[in-house]
């Protein structure tokens, strides 16, 4: 039996998978299960450590990988589990030579626990190189990793220490492996990272995310749609703006990292945006692209958040006219600031989140409703669903996986669109 790799978490995750089982398989690693973890709550870890568990005992024979976010933060964590054979950091994921090494500890046998961890400190990695892969198993579009670890030290956020600081990958680069994943037939590629609007600024040329999509279009004429993963507003550059105005092939659907939609949560949470820039934004992006579609990230039951302050949080989401709403009931991570002021409680959390989830539930309705008559391009991902422009979910009659059809939308069922 081959290299198994299980994904939590990010699109990066996903895209860093692909390369993962490769370089695994590569190596030699034979009847071995590869868990590349998230570690952005501590639901996420909680989880991580369960699938373990269960994957050891229908698979006893097998070996067990845990690399990932979580184990780059939670090290002895995992080190400490006895279903676990071997504990990979961020960096070492990536590279031969640790899987080579894997190989051979599995070879000569580790009795040691100490042994089974190779986790360097991620803040020492500089390096902005990205794999080159020729696309993800089983997903129809392409994903080009462009930028790697944050800057920034949200109060909530544990992610900077599982991905270290921003670095980019060189321009050029970006551009030969969309052209790459363009020619193997990929109609659609993402652009993914942890932080994609901080682009280019550790290069020497410092371009900006805004930058990177206009020449990659330019250069790429091939590639029929070009999407964005989460971005962070206050961050976006006059050049994405003028994409998202004149370039119809980079996709009219935005996720952003808002968080919250209180000034002093924000402040608390050491976000660098305002309640009114949010809105701006987005009322700004709708002026220039009115088929714009918005997603975002929203925390429920940040600490000292009051009922008027999470009632600002849920008046934003009409505010700024989001329609895809995903919520993260607070969750503290040990070693951040957050962690260590005054919580809500369990159950209020609990309650708020359910709300936001309610009202996402509403907008997406809302917005099911509004598709019904419209024509769409929809990139097919299995023979009966594939995702618009805007990245509503259809469900269609037939089609091949990967490619592009034209549908009419006849109706939803209450989660996706319905089209013929």
């Amino acid at each position: 039996m081959s290299v198994d790799v299980v994904t939590f978490g990010c699109r990066l995750n996903a895209f860093e998978s692909e390369a993962i089982r490769r370089r695994a398989e590569a190596a030699g690693l034979a009847d071995t299960v590869v868990v590349n973890s998230c570690a952005v709550t501590s639901e996420a870890v909680r989880q991580t450590r369960q699938a373990i568990r269960k994957l050891k005992r229908e698979r006893p024979a097998a070996r067990v990988v845990v690399t990932g976010c979580a184990a780059q933060t939670e090290t002895a964590t995992f080190v400490a589990m006895p279903e676990v054979d071997r504990v990979l950091g961020n960096t070492e994921k990536l590279s031969d030579a640790a899987w080579t090494e894997t190989r051979a500890a599995f070879s000569r046998g580790v009795a040691d626990p100490a042994a089974k961890a190779a986790v360097n400190d991620i803040m020492a990695t500089r390096s902005g190189a990205a794999p080159a892969i020729d696309g993800i198993e089983g997903r129809a579009r392409g994903f080009v990793q462009v930028q790697n670890g944050c800057d920034h030290r949200c109060t909530f956020c544990i992610i900077p220490f599982g991905r270290g600081n921003s670095r980019s990958v060189p321009l050029d680069d970006v551009i030969a492996q969309v052209r790459r994943l363009a020619a193997n037939g990929h109609a659609e590629v993402v652009l993914t990272g942890v932080d994609i609007t901080s682009y280019g600024a550790d290069l020497a040329e410092t371009p900006r995310l805004g930058t990177l999509v206009r020449r990659l279009l330019a250069a790429v004429p091939e590639l029929p749609r070009l999407r964005l993963s989460s971005i962070d507003s206050v961050e976006a550059d006059d050049d994405l703006m003028i994409a998202l105005a004149e370039e119809p092939r980079l996709m009219p659907h935005l996720h952003l990292s808002l968080q919250a939609g209180d000034d002093m949560i924000l402040k608390r949470m050491k976000r660098r945006h305002s309640r009114r820039h949010a809105i701006d934004f987005c009322a700004t992006v709708r002026r220039l692209r009115p088929d714009v579609v918005f997603g975002a990230d929203i925390i429920a039951g940040f600490p000292t958040e009051t009922e008027a302050m999470f009632e600002s949080s849920l008046d934003l989401v009409d505010a700024c006219g989001l329609t895809y709403l995903h919520v993260f009931p607070f969750s503290p991570r040990p070693g951040t600031p957050a962690a260590r002021m005054p919580p809500v409680a369990g159950a209020v959390v609990k309650e708020r989140a359910m709300r936001l989830r309610r009202k996402g539930d509403a907008l997406l309705l809302q917005h099911l409703e509004n598709e019904i008559g419209r024509r769409r391009a929809v990139l097919v991902e299995t023979g009966s669903t594939g995702r618009t422009e805007q990245f509503t979910p259809v469900k269609i009659s037939g089609g091949t996986p990967g490619s592009i059809v034209d549908v009419i939308v006849t109706g939803h069922d209450g989660r996706r669109l319905l089209a013929a």
